[in-house]
């Protein structure tokens, strides 16, 4: 499994969760947010797996603006929902920030 896999689940996941945000309750931020971070993921996933420049680094910003957004609202609401996508944020700024790093 090499890196561009976790992009593109994360992709995945944050573009198929705003999208079901959406048709659940009608949220349109639920939708541009999700899929925008899920389109960065996934973009980086491709450029990671066809060895083009700035793949890790894109999935590297979409996990820091899922982060951003997730982990404050986690942890003022406690609810599931914020707490699994801090989740997930945590997981990509692991991943993809020791790739990063393994690249300088």
């Amino acid at each position: 499994m090499g890196i561009e896999t976790p992009a593109f689940i994360l992709g995945a996941l944050t573009a198929g969760g705003g999208t079901f945000g959406y048709i659940k309750t009608g949220s349109v931020p639920s939708i541009a947010a999700g899929v925008t971070v899920g389109v960065l993921y996934l973009i980086g996933g491709y450029r990671i797996q066809t060895k083009q420049t700035y793949g890790v680094e894109l999935a590297l910003l979409a996990s820091v603006v899922l982060a951003g957004s997730s982990i404050p609202r986690a942890l003022k609401s406690q609810k599931p929902l914020p707490t699994g996508l801090s989740l997930l944020a945590l997981y990509g700024l692991y991943t993809f920030g020791n790739a990063f790093r393994q690249k300088l």
